[in-house]
């Protein structure tokens, strides 16, 4: 990707700020996307803009934020509807951009099934239609509900607007589909039919329609079923999920049982062996795009075995057994007006380009990401300049090089935070390597800073409490009751000490309104280890690294006890290496951790905080497994699964998967050519454990 710093060549301080970006520009697009149907961005260039982020969280897997996209699909149901819980998560896909990506897909499945090379891996592949997704509840083969993706665990309940489709049937034709299942697709809009729906609107005087994906999903989405009834409205069905019981063991045989059923079924989908005939497909379908009726913005490969489907699973948010191949971003020129500073929740100064507004791929860019002042002297790019810029992965687009060097001076970083004027800083790392991203060094005493941690100590992914958002925050910050975490619980006194009247009394606020927010901030006294430690906000310590220590410690208590000694001891500690041998965590997270701890205002809040709310132990995933709350250690070959896909079982059980042997693990599987790991877990006495003995041990010999 011209312009952008491939991942590969990341420093891990680079892709700390780059991961902050891509998870702030997500997030905005996603409400824009699944909550007002008027994306910022199409859906490849969105899908773009995941696919980096997860290639540096593979890259730097202790770097993975709290809010990270990895972790989330669509937003929120909106309140116009009733919601909707999914039976079974709707999931959204990984994406491919080169014909490497894809051949890499093939080779991950392979090497996560363990398969040899003559052994054939069929695939489905069809094309991605632009549109909303739906799943359809079918019971005794009646419809019994209709629900949009939502978060990907709730949606909104749009049945009596589903029913008003001529694809989605009332009743399944023939046999053998299962007595409850969820059949889901893509409601969209053909090209014809939006062109006649504009027409309609716009001699009606009424606005018209972006696009044939938002036509669909604001039509699905209207409260007034008589509107959705006069949109013409399609569905393709493709997908399932909690079937009780199997009636295909394909997934080509199990689109054609929808077709048999009474769907509208793609006909360009095809079953193919080979990822050289994948890719003729993908040019095949890429040439015939702009002939389609209907919008498409890449293709979409399965794996057509289910048997397989199932043991290959689900990573975070996509399942591994699928992928989808986008299309090429688009670019334009314009001129850069000037450079504006961003300051974020860790301090780090962004440089974001001002740009004359140009329409790139039917949107309107006003503004693109300049990364860092090093990504500033290698592109020579100054305000005056006309530049090429880029929408492919950015909700924020990136500026790929200037095209034309204008009149306007060599722009300078600031060496100051423009919000509170303290020193603005690279830090220098153990190796003498200096960040990439400047920061200001006032932390707390930052409002920018000291804002945004409080916005994030509430937010959905940590606290989490209701009518309590960016508005509020910052209303209570600029009055002063809101300086540090601990004042959220103590606000009713906080306003009355300075001299205030009753919230009740404010603008904005009633007495109805001043009591909800007093009680959602009580109902959060109690809060989940994960949620309290990813609400600190500290660097590299994100919701799924969270969790991780949660899983892993159970108890918030001996977790910082841990930390505390860490801190103490240093990172040859027997303390630092118990952090750092949870599977999945690194050095980035547990410094981080140790710095928090070493910080006296740090101390201050969190023993101030830790007065306000109680903290509640983990609770072990999967309650009554052999293995629950045991902490195993996988070294050697294993023959009769892939390390990757062990590791998952025993994780999916309730057990903790470390990368080391101490004397706190539980059981080591040692297959053949285990080494040192097993050398150590004999010197400790440690229960080891064959393959096959482990596999009996949970029950699956």
């Amino acid at each position: 990707m011209s312009g952008v710093k491939p991942v590969e060549a990341l420093s891990e301080a680079e892709a700390a700020a780059e991961l902050e970006r891509l998870a702030r520009a997500i997030a905005d697009a996603d409400a824009a996307y699944y909550q007002n149907d008027a994306p910022e961005l199409t859906d490849a260039e969105y899908d773009g803009l995941r696919q980096r982020n997860l290639a540096i969280e593979a890259l730097f897997p202790s770097l993975k934020r709290e809010d990270s996209p990895t972790d989330r699909v669509g937003a929120e149901a909106s309140d116009g509807f009733a919601k909707a819980r999914h039976s079974a998560p709707m999931l959204s896909l990984d994406n491919a951009f080169a014909d490497e990506d894809v051949a890499d897909f093939a080779t991950r499945i392979r090497r996560f099934l363990g398969l040899p090379a003559e052994e054939v891996v069929a695939f489905t592949a069809e094309p991605k239609i632009d549109g909303l997704s739906l799943s359809l509840t079918y019971e005794n083969g009646k419809l019994l509900r209709a629900a949009t993706r939502g978060d990907g665990q709730v949606g909104e309940d749009v049945t009596a607007n589903a029913r008003t489709l001529a694809d989605i049937p009332a009743k399944l034709k023939g046999k053998g589909w299962p007595a409850r299942i969820e059949i889901r697709g893509e409601v969209y809009m053909a090209k014809q039919d939006f062109a006649a729906l504009n027409e309609r609107e716009s001699a009606a005087g009424r606005k018209t329609f972006a696009n044939p994906r938002n036509a669909a999903a604001g039509s699905l989405r209207q409260l007034d079923v008589e509107i959705t009834k006069s949109r013409p409205l399609r569905f393709f069905a493709y997908a399932w999920a909690a079937a009780s019981e199997p009636f295909s063991e394909t997934q080509s045989g199990a689109v054609q049982a929808f077709a048999d059923w009474g769907f509208v079924t793609n006909s360009r989908m095809v079953r193919i062996e080979t990822v050289e005939e994948v890719l003729d497909y993908y040019r095949d379908i890429e040439a015939a795009r702009a002939g389609l009726d209907y919008d498409i913005d890449g293709v979409v490969y399965k794996v057509d075995r289910l048997d397989w489907q199932q043991r290959l699973g689900f990573v975070s948010r996509a399942p591994r057994w699928a992928v989808a191949h986008k299309f090429p971003a688009e670019k334009a020129v314009t001129t850069l007006l000037g450079i504006d500073i961003q300051v974020g929740r860790t301090g780090s100064l962004t440089p974001v380009a001002r740009l004359e507004p140009v329409t790139v791929g039917g949107v309107v860019v006003s503004n693109a990401t300049l990364h860092n002042e090093d990504e500033i002297a290698r592109l020579g790019v100054k305000p005056g300049d006309r530049v090429e810029i880029q929408r492919a992965g950015d909700v924020i687009p990136q500026v790929l090089r200037v095209v034309e060097a204008g009149q306007g001076a060599v722009w300078e970083m600031p060496h100051t935070c423009p919000v509170c004027g303290s020193a603005a800083v690279r830090e220098v790392d153990d190796a003498g390597r200096a960040d990439v991203r400047r920061r200001c060094t006032g932390g707390l005493i930052c409002p920018a800073q000291a804002v945004e941690r409080l916005k994030h100590f509430v937010s959905r992914k940590a606290l989490d409490i209701d009518g309590l958002g960016e508005k509020q925050v910052v209303l209570f910050f600029e009055k002063g009751v809101l300086r540090a975490p601990q004042d959220i619980f103590r606000l009713k006194n906080n306003i009355d000490a300075a001299g205030l009247p009753p919230l009740e009394e404010w603008e904005g606020f009633g007495a109805q309104s001043a009591k909800k927010l007093y009680s959602a901030i009580d109902a959060r006294r109690k809060v989940p280890f994960a949620r309290f430690l990813n609400g600190l906000g500290i660097r590299y310590v994100g919701q799924t690294t969270s969790q991780q220590f949660a899983r892993s410690f159970l108890s918030w208590q001996s977790f910082w006890q841990a930390v505390k000694a860490a801190e103490a001891a240093g990172v040859d500690s027997d303390a630092y290496n118990e952090l750092t041998g949870i599977d999945g965590i690194g050095q980035a997270a547990a410094r981080a951790l140790m710095a928090f701890e070493a910080e006296p205002h740090n101390r201050d809040m969190l023993a101030a905080l830790l007065e306000e709310v109680e903290v509640q132990d983990e609770v072990p995933a999967a309650i009554g497994s052999p293995v629950t709350g045991k902490t195993v250690v996988f070294t050697g070959t294993l023959e009769r699964m892939t390390r990757d896909e062990a590791k998952a079982r025993a994780s999916a059980l309730g057990a903790k998967v470390a990368g080391s042997v101490s004397a706190k693990t539980d059981i080591v599987v040692a297959g053949p050519g285990a080494g040192s790991k097993l050398v150590k877990a004999e010197q400790l006495g440690l229960q080891v454990m064959t393959e096959e003995e482990w596999l009996a041990f949970i029950g699956e010999a």
